[in-house]
Order: C-alpha cells, then structure tokens, then sequence
C-alpha cells in the first residue's frame, strides 16, 4: 500500500497514480497481442484466428473484426470474440499504427475514453 492513499477506494487510487484497472489492463494486452497478430507476427500458431471485414465506409476504423456465431454463451469467452468487440470500437489512427510502439501509445488514449 502506497502511504497516503490507504483511505481511497481502488477507483480513486488507481485514478490518483494514473493506471487503468485490472480489466482494462487485461484488455489492452489482448488488444497488443491482436494487432501483432493481425500485422503478421503470430502467422502459424494464431492461423485463422479472426475473420477480417475491410470497409472504407465506417466511421471508427477500416479494419473490422468480424465476430463469429455460436450456440452457445461459451464462445463469448474466446480470445477472438473478447478482442472483436472491442477492436471494432477503436479509432482509425490506433489501428492503422505502424509500429507495435506506436499503437501501445495510441490504445492507452483509446482506452481512456472508449471503456
């Protein structure tokens, strides 16, 4: 425990040493890992992982994910269903990042706003 924050509630300690919590944390590194997949990092142990939708038209971003359908709830509890969700919702300008470097400072402002 970090002395003088003792009284604050998790909320406000996370807020006062500007970190995101622990579902957000979790979030941003299955984001990381679905942009390195998506640029070509992981291309044999994630093959087929997701299905791209390539669109011109939406308004956040190009690179659509598209989320498969299940019976059952089970698959809203897959890696690839948790990060669609979340990847369509993202702006223009993180998903289209050069750079790992660059898209990890472009998805911490995202974050900040979109969860």
């Amino acid at each position: 425990m970090i002395r003088g924050l003792e009284h604050l509630s998790y909320e406000d300690r996370l807020r006062e040493l500007g970190l995101f919590s622990l579902e957000k944390r979790r979030l941003q590194g299955d984001l990381r890992a679905a942009f390195q997949y998506l640029k070509g990092d992981y291309r044999k142990a994630g093959e087929g992982l997701f299905t791209r939708a390539w669109s011109d038209r939406t308004k956040i971003n190009g690179l659509k994910l598209k989320e498969g359908r299940f019976r059952l709830d089970i698959g809203k509890k897959f890696f690839s269903m948790k990060v669609a969700r979340h990847w369509n919702r993202l702006p223009r300008e993180a998903v289209a990042a050069p750079s790992l470097e660059v898209f990890k400072a472009r998805l911490d402002g995202a974050l900040g706003n979109v969860v």
